[in-house]
């Protein structure tokens, strides 16, 4: 089996060490709880609002189907998600290098993880980007004063590259730290809206849309594919779980919990205020300073809680491709890259432009990704497959590769009012699929 690296215990910095190699078994120590809380501190934060305000905006959808179509898409997508974080819970292996067993060591290398790598990295910018706005908005809403954008976000992506740096158990400890003020504001933030409401309308006025059941399913399916590539990543959080079973029912409560919340405070804003982001229309009409300065500390822990994951598994995108350069180094160049590219707000202004190209890409190989690990390797990946692996004996899974070429096509082709990505990816799982089960009959002739 793999190797272990051999731990560097320091009294005064504790980083993590582990690169590509399995983690130890006595290493395996994180809890349901700790996955949940993580999953929840991820989850509430500017960049996940759009979908389900843009689904009461743009779709014309309630309150209420607003809410149950991202949520019930989001569901499906981290039910997927939280079954492909087993091979990082039971061979201790971040997703990346797991995914050679699916793929093939040089497709996954230089087709997978780069993409992954530059989702994360587009992610992480877009969250910089958009809380620094928002922090710059609330700071002038409490003080009057007006910071430049671009020392606020450097300094903001250097400290968030500087926690991912340290490992999932900095991670992991920062957000416990940050999680009563999450809680605290996610708290205050519903009962403002709550009181908002019942002052301002009535229950009956967040229901009076027809029920669009084509906008309905719309947003369901857009909801499912922005959240479905973390199938790509999720092992990487899980390597450290107690037992596969903690990993991933941690993951998918946590998660789909901590998405609800976010549905459920955006269809708030839309619906009442007709602002997408929570946190800005909230302080817009509030005029009081210490709700204004609780909703931005909000908000900044929050983009600082996501984006750690981010940086954190980007970095290990990264080394998949360069395995050479070790987890630090390769955590020091995503750091850098993300710190440049935060302080470009056109990420955020051209953000349809680059998300549709990313997902072009990302979309089939999250399906290439679902349908090799939970249907063909029964959702367990084999002491002999991993052996081939290391052994450099499985360069290339062309099936996969057809799979993805014709997913992309799709994806590039589909009209965009018809959830391109949607249809990509179960396109493109049932191409490979058909193609897998073909190419076994031919090899038994």
């Amino acid at each position: 089996m793999l190797s272990q690296a051999k731990r560097e215990n320091d009294s005064r910095i504790q980083m993590e060490k582990f690169g590509l190699e399995a983690i130890p078994n006595e290493l395996k120590k994180t809890s349901f709880f700790e996955y949940f809380i993580l999953q929840l501190a991820f989850s509430v934060n500017s960049g996940n609002f759009l979908v389900p305000a843009l689904a009461v905006l743009t779709g014309g959808l309630s309150f209420y189907a607003a809410i149950l179509s991202t949520v019930l898409g989001v569901a499906a997508a981290f039910l997927l998600v939280s079954l492909l974080s087993l091979p990082g819970a039971n061979n201790g292996l971040p997703a990346q290098y797991a995914i050679r067993s699916i793929l093939g060591t040089n497709v996954a290398r230089f087709i997978a993880s780069p993409i992954r790598t530059i989702t994360s990295l587009y992610w992480f910018c877009v969250q910089t980007i958009g809380g620094t706005i928002v922090f710059i908005e609330l700071i002038h809403e409490i003080t009057g004063l007006k910071f430049s954008f671009t020392p606020i976000a450097m300094i903001f992506a250097v400290i968030m590259g500087l926690l991912a740096l340290y490992g999932f158990e900095t991670v992991k400890k920062a957000v416990k730290w940050f999680l009563p003020v999450l809680i605290t504001g996610q708290i205050v933030l519903l009962i403002f809206f709550i009181r908002y409401q019942s002052t301002n309308e009535t229950l009956t006025s967040l229901s009076n849309q027809d029920w669009n059941y084509q906008n309905f399913f719309l947003f369901a399916s857009i909801a499912f594919v922005q959240y479905v590539s973390g199938v790509s990543a999720s092992s990487d959080m899980a390597r450290y779980a107690k037992s596969a079973k903690i990993a991933f029912w941690g993951l998918f409560t946590g998660n789909t919990f901590g998405f609800f919340m976010t549905a459920l405070l955006a269809a708030f804003s839309a619906s009442l205020l007709g602002e997408w982001n929570p946190f800005v229309g909230a302080v817009a009409i509030s005029h009081s300073i210490p709700f204004t300065a609780l909703i931005l500390l909000c908000s900044m822990v929050s983009m600082i809680s996501i984006n750690m994951n981010n940086a954190y598994t980007g970095g290990f995108s990264l080394l998949n491709t360069f395995h050479g350069i070790g987890r630090i180094k390769s955590s020091i160049i995503f750091g850098l890259a993300a710190v440049g590219l935060s302080l470009f707000p056109v990420l955020i202004e051209e953000a349809q432009t680059f998300i549709s190209y990313l997902g072009a890409f990302i979309i089939p190989v999250s399906a290439v990704i679902v349908i090799d690990f939970l249907y063909i390797q029964k959702a367990s990946l084999s002491e002999e497959l991993l052996s081939r692996v290391l052994n450099n004996r499985y360069p290339i899974n062309f099936y996969a590769l057809w799979a993805m070429l014709i997913g992309s096509i799709i994806y590039l082709i589909f009209p965009k009012n018809a959830s391109p990505g949607f249809v990509s990816f179960f396109v493109t799982g049932l191409v490979y699929f058909c193609i897998h089960i073909i190419g076994k009959r031919k090899k038994r002739l």
